[in-house]
């Protein structure tokens, strides 16, 4: 349905452009801002000029659906809906198209949905449901896979190598490469340290790896452009500078303030990832835990220095690491690293973030010691409190959804909860019997034994001695 006024509201203008808030925090914050510009990422560097949108919300409107978020999430709810069920919806964005975690991120695919290892599935729901689970996340990674089909967004498929950084970690990735192999029929093979240094890449960290047949890296920036195209093609509009500033509900209706004009809606879809403010809606209050992780990439690295790192394969790269370091060499020749950063936004800005960053580097590439920078950036990353996504309608009496908590594993799985969230809005969403479909996001807990909002308040507190307690597991026990 295109969207019709239903009162006429005096002309907004377009607002100026915000600075980028190196400092901004989604627990502080009330909202992420209007019009703020981009953070200065390697991917919105080299993307080129942003597609055209449909500016901000300028009046008052009536739709069908209403999409808060313009992400990678966002996006894909709009282009399932527009293909698969003829529903043309209206995504509201606060800022700029995907100004949050869908440029920010390491543009690592993986077939991954959540933090949880297939083991740990076996765990917490038994193996029927994690056979279902993974069937789901190879569905979601050829999904994906088509939807970029036609999308210029530089593809480096082939895998994803998961390295040991320390000796004691091999049987662990051994037991869960047998464990794929034999239960779940995907073919994760092990590698020794000499056959990964010397014929995938030198990095002086590894004990050998774990090769995972699935793994694509992409340009995030190029993707969430390409799928802002698509989705206008289709019939969706996307309105930049249009936060939601208030919410009501009544009369089977959705009434979202923007600051150029309320926007009625039948169905609100929920895409707004680590950047999700706890004053937005009630139902999102205290569900996620943002958590920052940074990225550095390189300048160009010449033929000599790419020999020297032995960088013979252009697959996404992780290392075994609880706070995991994510890297791999752009098709440009420039290496990219990540990892998790600072508590807080206020924190975010401090040098020593990019020198831990640095100092990752030159101890997986020594040969690279010194190397100049040309990109630094952070982001906010959505983990939910039990580490899995939820894609799902919260109340069976109220047509809000929600696609949240992927942990660091969107870019491939925001796709396939794109595709879960628009089957929600059309009503299609009973059909999904996985865990993930059939329960709100929870509240804090502890030791995951008692959930409960009373721990919100001491989250940070939480992660920071979680934090510590990784470094020594990492690094020195």
């Amino acid at each position: 349905m295109k969207a019709d006024v239903i009162q006429t509201a005096s002309p907004v203008a377009t607002p100026a452009r915000r600075a980028y808030d190196p400092a901004y925090d989604p627990l502080v914050a009330q909202n992420p801002g209007t019009g703020t510009d981009y953070a200065p990422t390697y991917w919105i560097g080299t993307a080129g000029e942003p597609p055209e949108d449909d500016g901000p919300i300028l009046h008052d409107v009536e739709v069908d659906v209403a999409i808060i978020g313009s992400g990678f999430t966002g996006l894909t709810t709009a282009i399932y809906l527009a293909q698969e069920h003829g529903i043309k919806a209206t995504v509201l964005e606060a800022n700029r198209t995907a100004w949050g975690c869908s440029t920010r991120n390491g543009g690592q695919a993986q077939c991954a949905s959540g933090r949880l290892k297939r083991s740990q599935w076996i765990q917490r729901w038994g193996l029927d449901v994690a056979l279902k689970m993974h069937r789901e996340c190879v569905e979601g990674m050829e999904n994906f896979k088509a939807l970029i089909a036609d999308i210029d967004c530089d593809p480096q498929p082939g895998g994803h190598l998961y390295i040991a950084h320390r000796e004691r970690v091999m049987p662990v990735l051994e037991q869960e490469a047998e464990l794929l192999r034999n239960t779940f029929g995907y073919d994760a093979r092990i590698l020794d340290a000499q056959t990964v240094r010397n014929e995938w890449v030198n990095d002086h960290e590894a004990h050998g790896a774990m090769h995972e047949p699935e793994g694509i890296g992409i340009h995030a920036g190029k993707l969430a452009f390409g799928y802002l195209k698509k989705a206008r093609a289709l019939g969706a509009t996307v309105h930049p500078s249009s936060p939601v500033q208030s919410w009501e509900s009544r009369g089977g209706y959705h009434y979202l303030q923007t600051p150029g004009g309320v926007v009625k809606a039948k169905a609100v879809g929920v895409a707004t990832g680590g950047y999700t403010s706890n004053g937005l809606h009630p139902e999102f209050k205290n569900r996620l835990l943002p958590i920052l992780s940074n990225s550095i990439v390189t300048r160009p690295l010449t033929p000599d220095e790419i020999e020297a790192c032995k960088f013979y394969t252009h697959q996404v790269l992780t290392d075994t690491r609880v706070l995991r370091n994510y890297y791999r060499l752009l098709p440009d020749n420039r290496l990219q690293i990540g990892s998790r950063s600072a508590i807080t936004g206020r924190d975010a800005p401090q040098q020593k973030y990019e020198d831990f960053l640095r100092g990752a580097l030159h101890r997986k590439f020594p040969e690279l010691t010194g190397i100049p920078l040309e990109y630094s950036w952070w982001g906010w990353v959505d983990v939910s409190h039990d580490m899995m996504p939820r894609i799902v309608q919260p109340d069976p009496k109220q047509t809000i959804y929600y696609a949240l908590g992927y942990g660091g594993n969107g870019v491939m799985y925001s796709a396939q909860a794109g595709k879960r969230l628009a089957q929600w809005i059309a009503g299609q969403g009973h059909e999904l019997d996985l865990p993930i479909f059939q329960s709100r996001l929870p509240f804090p807990n502890v030791m995951e034994k008692v959930e409960a909002e009373f721990f919100a308040p001491f989250r940070r507190l939480g992660q920071r001695f979680l934090y510590r307690w990784y470094y020594l597991k990492d690094e020195v026990l």
